[in-house]
């Protein structure tokens, strides 16, 4: 069973420590090796099969315009006041500035070509103004740079275009601003500084919990080894496959927040058994047979949801749900391994406080540090046990008024709006920001999300013409660049400016209504077809495919969770209220989301300067990883008042005892993931900003509202029937291996555990 092999492994690693250290070692270096060796940059490819922006990126690509490579845009404006691009008469003025600047970029490494507005200027006239290359005015000025696709591009492309740009500041008259594509793609990831600041949180945490420096490093030492190697393999992964930008991010926040918790619970076990009086080696195996347990199950269920992506159909989601996935094992893999290795090398030390922890028990903090030792005693949850029994003694008011706040938290989730936060809620502080204000300013807010109409007009040559004109006149689009018609194939792309921001509802309806109603008007019933693509077409459509799917995909969660933890309790309510109770969680995060980053509530607290819609796929991911990690507290905390129940066969008993002597573990636990996340929702990219205060703000209701709340009001308003299970049902159903069996039960020294059937 389950429970033996627990015990002999923990026990296995914790007599020799060294080994097991060891080969966690050389497993992180392979890791890390292979990571260089064979490893691949992460991509975005924002699309998926049967999406009307797919046909048309297919049909760019066969046109061969290199549309469907990468971008950047150089953006200038001269630095003095009073000069335009339309002056041609001064050898060392804009115009000049700017003739040189478009040659100095065409000849980095790479470079297909790049548009020239001064070249235009000199040989049209205003034909660089309708090109959308210098505003009306002639101030502002676009010089557009083409690159290959991304598989032949580095970050070094965006190095040089950087460094570039940097030199030319200080040699040119000119503001010099960039952005594109190219930095969205390269630029470097935010994560390293919030990774820092959420272990040094962690840390803290970790020694107010416990009273000693060696017992807050451990369970720091296994989630960086187990992030080196999990990230490691993830890089090793996108060598194959693309992976998805946002992954490495998301996998270092999840990662850390689900290790240090996994270690947190087996080390508050291993301490409870070392005041026992057990040995270490014994004590380890013991603890890894007990909490172990839940994590190996806690850890399937995060993993069967993230992976439960793969219904949406979205192809950059599924890879990205399979990478974070691979660092959530990685983590209980460590957690049953290294860490009862770590517990054997620390040996008896762990048993009691150090000398810092023992010195804050004779000073002001000494009640804290007393109350959070769990060698103090059965004390130590003196406080938790009075108010568990509090609640269980008025359930119904304390499970109405939490149901109540939660619902109320949840009602702004009905004006959720989708869409892609573009360069525009960026800070100031970073140049693509600067370059989207300045083409907004000279050509309008749409200039910065353009669309590319592809059109196959093979057998209707008339159709350019019409299709033109029809899509000049829709009133979302400012303007139409010149056509571009691929002789070879018929194939022609149209560039078109809408009037909106590409994060603006109004885009996306344009967007819309160019699909079903100009297109077709003006294709007719010919056999020319035409499709609308380009990045915000690309993020639209994987906002609807989402959408969509969503209903299906929550469905797919909550079924797989409600039959892993029908196995687990044995119990058909407890699992369909631990799936009730989440869902009111997650939705309360979801609404929150909404405040915060639509309407602007307390945005300025976590450094957000604009308001902006939820980015698309980040509902979807969020649910997947939210219901994981809220299963994580509901197998630890069940599993403890599981326990008690099969001990006393008193429900009211089991779960006063089973709340109040894991409310400790998993507050602090609480209190490790809501810092790791929250150390992410002041990176600078919005995307991350709603994965990190998403993710801290539903792990905190839930370990407060729900956990210490609406658990045990409606588990004493359950009663007895918490365990039920029909006869037939139970005989159907495989032996669960988390506190179910006889087995377990002598495997971890405890007395004989009862079954609640119906009989």
């Amino acid at each position: 069973m389950l429970s033996k092999a627990l015990l002999r492994l923990g026990a296995s690693a914790a007599r020799h420590p060294w080994r097991v250290i060891a080969a966690w070692l050389i497993a992180a270096t392979l890791a890390v090796l292979a990571a260089v060796a064979f490893g691949g940059r992460t991509a975005d490819s924002m699309t998926a099969p049967g999406l009307d922006s797919r046909r048309a990126a297919e049909l760019i690509e066969r046109a061969g315009t290199g549309q469907e490579g990468m971008t950047a845009q150089v953006v200038v404006t001269p630095l003095d006041d009073g000069a335009t691009f339309f002056d041609d008469d001064d050898d060392d003025g804009a115009r000049a500035a700017l003739t040189r600047l478009r040659a100095e970029v065409k000849r980095l490494p790479h470079v297909l070509g790049t548009s020239d507005p001064a070249g235009a200027l000199d040989a049209g006239g205003d034909t660089a103004v309708r090109g959308g290359l210098v505003s009306a005015d002639g101030r502002i000025a676009v010089v557009r740079v083409q690159y290959p696709d991304q598989s032949r591009l580095s970050a070094e492309d965006l190095d040089a275009l950087v460094d570039l740009g940097d030199r030319l500041r200080a040699e040119l008259p000119l503001r010099i601003e960039m952005g594109g594509n190219l930095f969205y793609v390269f630029s470097d990831p935010d994560g390293g500084a919030s990774e820092l600041i959420g272990l040094l949180a962690a840390a803290a945490i970790l020694f107010l919990a416990f009273g000693s420096l060696v017992a807050a490093a451990l369970p720091i030492g296994m989630a960086v080894f187990g992030l080196t190697v999990g990230v490691a393999t993830m890089t090793v992964l996108a060598g194959v496959t693309e992976v998805p930008t946002f992954a490495p991010v998301l996998g270092s926040m999840v990662g850390l927040g689900v290790g240090i918790d996994y270690a947190l619970f087996v080390l508050a076990r291993h301490r409870e058994y070392l005041a026992c009086g057990l040995d270490p080696q014994a004590a380890a195996g013991r603890a890894v047979a007990t909490a172990g347990r839940p994590v190996v199950f806690a850890g399937g269920t995060v993993v069967v949801s993230i992976l439960g992506l793969a219904v949406a159909n979205v192809p950059f989601m599924t890879v990205g749900g399979v990478a974070v996935s691979i660092v959530v094992l990685t983590m209980v893999l460590a957690s049953v391994t290294l860490l009862p290795a770590f517990l054997g090398a620390a040996g008896p030390r762990l048993a009691r406080a150090g000398r810092i922890g023992r010195a804050l028990q004779t000073r002001k903090l000494g009640r804290l540090a007393r109350r959070r030792d769990p060698a103090a005693g059965a004390a130590h949850a003196a406080g938790w046990r009075r108010w568990i029994g509090h609640v269980s003694q008025h359930p119904v008011p304390y499970a109405v008024g939490a149901a109540g706040l939660l619902l109320t938290a949840t009602l702004p989730v009905l004006g959720l709006r989708v869409g892609l936060p573009d360069d525009g809620s960026l800070p100031h502080s970073r140049t693509e920001r600067r370059a989207y204000d300045l083409v907004a300013e000279g050509f309008g807010p749409g200039t910065n999300g353009p669309l590319v109409i592809a059109a196959d007009h093979t057998g209707d040559p008339g159709v350019l013409d019409r299709l033109v004109a029809t899509v000049a006149a829709d009133p979302g689009i400012a303007s139409v660049a010149p056509t571009h018609i691929d002789r070879a194939t018929g194939i022609a792309t149209l560039v078109v400016f809408p009037t909106t921001s590409p994060q603006d509802k109004a885009t996306a309806d344009t967007i819309a209504r160019l699909r079903t109603d100009v297109l077709p008007t003006a294709i007719g019933h010919g056999p020319a077809r035409a499709h609308v693509g380009g990045a915000a077409a690309s993020l639209s459509d994987v906002g609807q495919r989402t959408s969509q799917r969503l209903p299906v995909f929550v469905a797919a969660v909550l079924a797989m969770s409600f039959l892993l933890l029908m196995l687990v309790f044995r119990s058909i309510l407890v699992p369909l209220k631990a799936v009730l109770l989440n869902l009111l969680s997650i939705g309360a995060a979801y609404g929150i989301m909404v405040a915060v980053f639509q309407w602007g509530w307390g945005g300025a607290l976590i450094g957000l300067e604009a308001t902006v819609p939820i980015v698309s796929f980040i509902p979807m991911f969020l649910f997947a990883i939210l219901f994981g990690l809220s299963m994580d507290y509901e197998v630890f905390l069940l599993s403890r008042v599981r326990e008690e129940y099969l001990r006393t066969g008193d429900n009211g008993t089991a779960i006063v005892e089973g709340v109040s002597r894991t409310a400790r573990i998993i507050t602090s636990a609480a209190l490790i993931m809501v810092a790791v996340f929250l150390s992410f929702a002041v990176a600078e990219d919005p995307s991350t900003k709603m994965f990190g205060l998403g993710l801290a703000t539903a792990i905190f209701i839930d370990a407060t509202v729900v956990r210490m709340v609406l658990v045990p009001a409606t588990m004493t308003l359950l009663g007895r029937t918490n365990w039920w299970l029909p006869k037939w049902l139970d005989w159907m159903l495989p032996r669960g291996p988390v506190g179910t069996d006889e087995t377990d039960a002598k495997s971890t020294g405890e007395a004989p555990r009862p079954r609640l059937v119906d009989r």
